[in-house]
């Protein structure tokens, strides 16, 4: 049997194969976000080309980024707008602070024979994820019954949560199976803290259910932030430069603090999170429909604590990926020896991973050395050389890692891919009914909002107002 986990980084999914080979695609759902150092630059846009444009784009995330290039190829002029120094929002790789790349954000690379980005670069760089995952029970490997059976219990309620949702949209916590015995706990960190980063109570069964069955996954040994920072080589991005307030009146103004952009048609690819927490203001206000769906689509937590460990001390293959039986939300799972290196990443997801990261770095690496050490020995702390760790929940700009829908729910994404008046167009993970919580979501989206942007502006749209001018308002200015 293979599962295929909720995205979110996107869904939960059980075909036929050989039960050993289930917790393989069990893998983190790769949309954590951050900011860190980048391989390659974008090129900065000069404070001199924020003028009228036809479209403008807030946001340079995969989503942002994607956007831009189809209206670049197109020959579209455009405004990319970035609130951070730096591009790629909850996609980045951070090569400084070890020496070699550390994916803040989004690592595992899911449905590689269609995912976009590659058909975009073709990186020689990609290499199938291995399909084998590990299980312990502290302090020691499970035997292969013990795996057997957690493999099953995991399937059963992977099944239930799947098979709800195709007719109900409810907490997926209330139709787990009632038998799951000692692998409760590890099931439901797996289904929901792991795969979604929020847990199972406040899941939607019916926007799991929605997600397509991922096959294979991969991994960039660059960095997938590497590989999107590629993609955005060349384009001109106004760095530092947040988008504070969206004027969808009569007229089109974003307004930064290096001034005024109007435009014809503009593209939000902020977070849901970001949306609630007022980074970007509207006059007028949204909808009401639009700021509900928007709460309705909170931000799962998840964070990333890197540890340097040389030499492999716990005798893990590359790229190993190791549960726990756990007794209750405080635990993780181990991404060991990241491309072959001396990088393991200790993943926390939930209201764990929330209320550990607002008690700071050092308290994260504390607790990863501490549960390493619950699981190959109490050596462990000796074998740990440099550490970081993820704060995302913490980051305004973000504030988590990728969408997940409120039970019941699950509908509010078709609200936000609704344009605002047909010219305001929000984009990102979050308005992607099947690939939320993925990468491939958020640039297909992306890509989507600048078509239709194009479209719009070919429609015969009037010409741009002059800055400080407005239209007077006509039939298609209207909501």
């Amino acid at each position: 049997m293979r599962i295929a986990v909720p995205r979110g980084f996107g869904q939960c999914r059980v075909s036929g194969r050989n039960l050993l080979d289930t917790m393989s695609t069990l893998s983190r759902r790769s949309f954590v976000a951050g900011s860190a150092a980048l391989i390659a630059a974008p090129a900065v846009a000069a404070t001199s080309d924020l003028a009228d444009v036809p479209v403008a784009i807030v946001g340079a995330g995969a989503a942002g980024i994607a956007a831009a290039r189809r209206l670049q190829a197109a020959k579209v002029r455009f405004v990319l707008l970035e609130a951070s120094n730096a591009i790629g929002g909850r996609c980045v790789t951070d090569t400084a602070t070890f020496g070699v790349p550390f994916d803040r954000g989004a690592h595992w690379i899911h449905r590689p024979s269609d995912n976009p980005l590659l058909r975009e670069t073709h990186s020689p760089d990609i290499y199938p994820a291995p399909r084998g995952q590990k299980l312990r029970i502290p302090p020691r490997a499970a035997r292969e019954n013990e795996l057997e059976a957690y493999l099953a219990a995991l399937v059963r309620a992977n099944r239930a949560i799947i098979d709800a949702g195709r007719v109900a949209d409810r907490p997926a916590s209330l139709v787990l199976p009632g038998d799951l015995g000692v692998w409760r706990d590890s099931v439901e960190f797996a289904l929901g803290p792991y795969a979604v980063g929020r847990p199972l109570r406040d899941v939607s069964t019916a926007d799991l259910a929605r997600a397509p069955e991922r096959g294979t996954d991969a991994f960039c040994r660059d960095g997938y932030g590497a590989l999107l920072t590629k993609l955005a080589a060349g384009l001109p991005v106004h760095l530092s430069t947040p988008a504070q307030r969206l004027d969808w009146g009569s007229a089109l103004r974003v307004d930064t603090p290096k001034g005024p952009v109007w435009a014809r048609a503009v593209i939000v690819t902020v977070s849901t999170a970001a949306l609630v927490g007022g980074a970007l203001s509207f006059t007028p206000d949204l909808p009401k429909s639009y700021t509900d769906a928007v709460a309705a689509l909170p931000l799962g937590q998840f964070e990333n604590i890197a540890l340097e460990l040389p030499g492999n001390p716990f005798g893990l293959e590359a790229d190993d990926v190791v549960f726990e039986r756990s007794s209750g939300p405080r635990t993780a799972a181990l991404l060991a020896n990241v491309g072959g290196g001396p990088l393991s990443v200790v993943n926390v997801g939930g209201d764990f991973a929330h209320d550990l990261s607002r008690s700071g770095e050092d308290a994260m690496t504390g607790f990863a050395i501490e549960w390493l050490s619950t699981m190959f020995g109490s050596d462990a702390k000796r074998y740990v050389k440099r550490a970081a760790a993820t704060r995302w929940s913490g980051d305004t700009l973000i504030g988590g890692a990728f969408s997940i829908a409120r039970p019941g729910r699950a509908a509010a994404r078709r609200v936000l891919m609704t344009p605002l008046r047909d010219r305001v167009w929000f984009a990102g993970e979050a308005v992607h009914e099947t690939l939320w919580g993925t990468v491939n979501g958020a640039w297909d989206s992306g890509t989507r909002a600048a078509e239709a942007a194009m479209r719009f502006i070919a429609g015969g749209e009037k010409a741009l107002p002059k800055s400080g001018k407005k239209p007077k308002r006509n039939r298609r200015n209207r909501q």
